[in-house]
Formats: structure tokens, sequence, C-alpha cells
């Protein structure tokens, strides 16, 4: 069966980082959809001169980004087997993507998660909040629901239709959380990959302010506590 591969890429002003993405994604990709959240840079410029799709999202959040996204995908005839959602801010390794999608294509697995682990960081690639954040998500999945994940990490992928009955719904910072529970609870095949991590290009979005930081850490709690009272 000839695999058809979409990539998603949200990106909030990431003009300085967008094109390395983009241009380090295998070429079997099919097409590199890169989703715009309000951005007030040249990131919707640089994305679409790189060959990109570029779509535009005003309503800020993550999730947001990556369901407009699968909108856009919804709405073409022929849809993909493998979606992959990855970062803009070029802290992955975009390259790595046939390893994170190999296990779809050559195990079935349904899931797959980059596994961000500490001999393959960069020194400060994660601030101490996200690693401890990490830490306590998974723990608190493994606690409620036996689940072996070790990392929220972004760079992901999944069979489209396996993703479409997870019925995604969070828009901010819950996205990448929400997206473990539910196939946790839908009793899918996951595995994880380790990748590499650097240090991302500007500032993050996330991580690098109390504000964002607090939201995301409310909004992940939130969930895991919200499916293990189900």
């Amino acid at each position: 069966m000839n695999q058809i591969i979409k990539v998603i890429i949200p990106a909030y002003n990431e003009q300085d980082s967008i094109a390395n993405v983009i241009n380090d994604v295998p070429t079997i990709v099919d097409e590199i959809i890169v989703v715009s959240n309000n951005s007030t840079d040249n990131t919707e410029l640089n994305a679409k001169n790189a060959g990109a799709t570029v779509l535009k999202e005003s309503r800020r959040g993550y999730g947001y980004a990556c369901l407009k996204g699968m909108n856009y995908i919804a709405n073409q005839a022929i849809k993909p087997t493998i979606l992959v959602f990855l970062d803009g801010d070029y802290s992955d390794y975009p390259e790595q993507l046939t390893e994170i999608i190999a296990p779809i294509i050559n195990e079935n697995i349904d899931f797959v998660i980059g596994t961000r682990i500490k001999q393959l960081r960069e020194k400060g690639a994660m601030t101490p909040q996200q690693i401890f954040g990490n830490w306590l998500a998974t723990f608190l999945m493994k606690l409620f629901f036996k689940a072996k994940f070790t990392d929220l990490g972004p760079f992901r992928a999944i069979k489209y239709e396996k993703l479409l009955k997870l019925n995604m719904e969070d828009k901010t910072y819950g996205w990448t959380v929400e997206m473990q529970l539910k196939s946790i609870k839908q009793q899918l095949t996951y595995k994880e990959i380790n990748v590499k991590y650097r240090n991302r290009i500007g500032i993050s979005k996330v991580s690098g302010t109390v504000k964002g930081t607090i939201f995301a850490g409310i909004k992940i709690l939130g969930w895991i506590f919200k499916y293990s009272f189900k």
C-alpha cells in the first residue's frame, strides 16, 4: 500500500526557522502544511518560498492551528494515510520523520511519539519547567491509565483514520496530552522513538514565559484529571 504522508506545522512568528524546518523534511512527504497562527513577521512568506502550503489561523493557540490544518485536509479529495505534527522552531530534527513513521509502516502501530530523551537533548533545549511538566504528566498517565508514555513531545505521527476517531478538540496548550489520553482510551497501539532535540531558534511562546508555562501546566493537568474521572 502506498503511503500518503502529510505534515502539519503550527507556526507563530517563526520567520528565522521555518524554512530550515521545511527544507529538512524528507522528500517522501506529499505535502507540508504550515499554519500561521496569527504571525506578524515573515513566517508565511518564508514558508511559501520554501515550498509549503500556507494556511492562516487568526485565533491564537496551538490546537487552533492544528485543527485548521486538519480541516484543510478534510476538504481534500485524497486523504493522507499518515499525518505528522512538527514544530516550526527547528528544535526537532525533521529528517527523523522517517524514523517516526517507520513503526506505522512496518509494524502497523497507530501512533508514534518522538521522545526527547536527555542523552539526545542539547543542553538548555528544554527548560526545567518543561522537564518537570513532562515527568508529572506522564507519571500521572501511568498512575491513572497504566500508560507507558515518557514524553509529550510535539514531533509525532498518527494514522489519519485513527486521528479522526479521536475527535480532537483542545484549542491551546492541551493538544498533545489530549491526543495521548484519547489514544489510551481508544486503545490505539503506540510507540515512542527517541529523537534528538536542540535549542530552538527564537524565544518559546509557551515555556519562554511565566504565563505560558502556568497556562500550559493547568491545561495539561486539567485534561489528565478530566479523563481520570470519566
